[in-house]
């Protein structure tokens, strides 16, 4: 695969994002409502995980605000329902935790249960992921 060979470019790895981005989010057919929920909100929280990993690759960290100042605005915009421009901040605030900045959890607490909430709690997974990666061996046999 590209990865064996190097760093990817930014088209392949945009292309792997996009193809991981798919399957995940890929819709279910589950009978259980319980897992179906439950499924629904994990991929609720990582839909702004693969924006911001995506955002990242092409632009780099955001830099005009803080994580903080960014998940305000995401909260302060949902509350005018205009969850495109809460997703946007949201995704801007990934862009830092990828970029090595912190994610303060007081700014999460303090949060409605909403989407945005929804999309911090996926951005303190990945942040989780990135402070503690688990590695994953390839299978030989």
């Amino acid at each position: 695969t590209d990865y064996e060979d190097g760093p990817l470019d930014e088209e392949a790895t945009i292309d792997e994002l996009t193809g991981v981005r798919e399957i995940v989010l890929d819709d279910i057919d589950i009978d259980d409502e319980e897992t179906v929920m439950l499924i629904d909100g994990v991929q609720t929280s990582l839909l702004c995980v693969f924006y911001a990993a995506e955002e990242f690759v092409a632009e780099g960290p955001a830099d005009d605000a803080t994580i903080t100042d960014y998940i305000e605005a995401a909260a302060d915009a949902e509350a005018e329902e205009d969850l495109d421009a809460a997703l946007g901040y949201c995704v801007q605030a990934g862009t830092q935790i990828i970029g090595g900045s912190e994610l303060p959890m007081e700014v999460a607490e303090d949060l409605e249960y909403g989407l945005v909430s929804e999309w911090v709690n996926g951005l303190d997974s990945l942040q989780t992921a990135m402070s503690d990666p688990e590695v994953v061996e390839e299978d030989e046999s």
